[in-house]
């Protein structure tokens, strides 16, 4: 046994979440991609057949007051809110994560009132999120202004409306200082929306401590919700009474069976619900969160930050000179739950590291992910993918 090996074998011995493990649907191959989509909870296949044989086959339309269809959307929000630092009735759960960062966007705009017409956006962003701050700036009648992070508080003034940031950078995994930032947004008179999809079940994120306006994300990741689960939608509590969503629908209506013509928005987190929810992947995720139950956040930070040194420990030993190159900080403060590397033939080295039971995924032109879910990766997984990787790049 190598050094590594063995070292890998201690860690796991005194890892207080190693028996998470058994609480997911795994095989030999050495997962970290979940932060792209996150392995399967046991309990999901149980409780989805329950959902859609006696649910929806036996009960049918009476499940929505029987089953609490209808009010899942706020249920599963305050079951996540814990792994975000929100109390409960802030979160609401339903539609992708663009449609939330559109909501969250244009309400944010249209709360900071007349004269403030920038909305300054992450230029790093995840592709679709400046999509949708373009569309959302023509739709205000604001002029859109992209700029790194740390440039943000230098670019702020009293024409800023909005600012829209990656909590953890999707490319590089980068964790950008939410408190500072957020606070640098208030002093200057304007309101943040953070994107959580790359830091929500993998490091404390502190939304009500540090004062965040509103925040959006996904729960494929590291919440495990299945492939396209409903991302959710916090609206700070002192903000709800004047949260105007763009998209009113009869499910926000203050009388949602009252058939209105006109539209009154419902009090609290609701008035971020749209339409009919999506019933059988929302239940899925509930099922899912069931395995954050008794699982502290800041342990899963702890494990995270054990699982990236190590990993670039053994990338370091085993990996030639030269071959790659780490995007992601080394200061724990500025790293989320990934390691990206630079790599000139990329593509082709993660299809072979694919072939050899080792699954991250490559981002164009050159950048191998690596996503650690301290829930279900042990450090032998990780010296392994390491090795596998010295070997791939190194010709063996």
């Amino acid at each position: 046994m190598s050094e590594l090996s063995a070292k890998a074998e201690k860690l796991d011995a005194a890892d207080e979440l190693a028996a998470k493990r058994g609480e997911f649907v795994l095989d030999e191959v050495v997962y970290l991609d979940g932060n792209s989509l996150g392995a399967l909870p046991a309990n999901v296949p149980g409780q989805v057949s329950d959902v859609v044989l006696r649910q929806w086959g036996s009960l049918r339309i009476r499940s929505w007051e029987e089953s609490g269809w209808w009010t899942a959307p706020e249920r599963i929000g305050d079951r996540i809110a814990p792994l975000v630092g929100a109390a409960a009735g802030q979160i609401v759960v339903g539609d992708s994560t663009s449609v939330n960062v559109f909501k969250a966007l244009v309400a944010a705009v249209r709360m900071a009132g007349e004269g403030r017409d920038e909305i300054v956006v992450d230029a790093t962003t995840f592709p679709t999120d400046g999509y949708i701050a373009e569309s959302a700036a023509r739709m205000t009648g604001c002029t859109l202004r992209p700029v790194q992070p740390s440039q943000v508080p230098g670019v702020l003034g009293p024409r800023t409306a909005a600012v829209l940031l990656n909590h953890v950078d999707y490319r590089t995994g980068r964790l950008h200082d939410l408190p500072s930032l957020t606070a640098a947004v208030h002093a200057a008179g304007a309101y943040i929306v953070w994107d959580l999809c790359h830091s929500a079940g993998a490091l404390p994120v502190g939304l009500d401590e540090h004062g965040v306006d509103l925040a959006v994300g996904c729960t494929y990741k590291y919440l495990n919700g299945g492939p396209g689960s409903p991302a959710y939608l916090y609206v700070r509590r002192d903000l709800q009474p004047r949260f105007d969503s763009p998209l009113p629908g009869w499910n926000s209506h203050a009388e949602p069976f009252g058939m209105r013509g006109d539209y009154e928005p419902a009090s609290g987190a609701l008035r971020g619900r749209v339409g009919t929810p999506d019933i059988l992947s929302m239940l899925a995720l509930e099922a899912a969160l069931d395995v954050w139950e008794d699982v502290s956040i800041e342990s899963v930070r702890a494990k995270s930050l054990a699982l990236t040194d190590f990993f670039l420990e053994c990338v370091g030993e085993y990996v030639p000179q030269g071959r790659v190159e780490s995007l992601t900080p080394a200061a724990h403060e500025e790293r989320g739950s990934q390691v990206a590397l630079r790599c000139d033939d990329a593509g082709t080295v993660m299809k072979r590291l694919i072939e050899r039971g080792v699954v991250g995924d490559f981002r164009a032109p050159d950048v191998l992910r690596f996503g650690f879910t301290p829930l279900y990766v042990g450090f032998a997984d990780v010296e392994r993918a390491a090795r596998v990787l010295g070997e791939v790049v190194g010709g063996s």
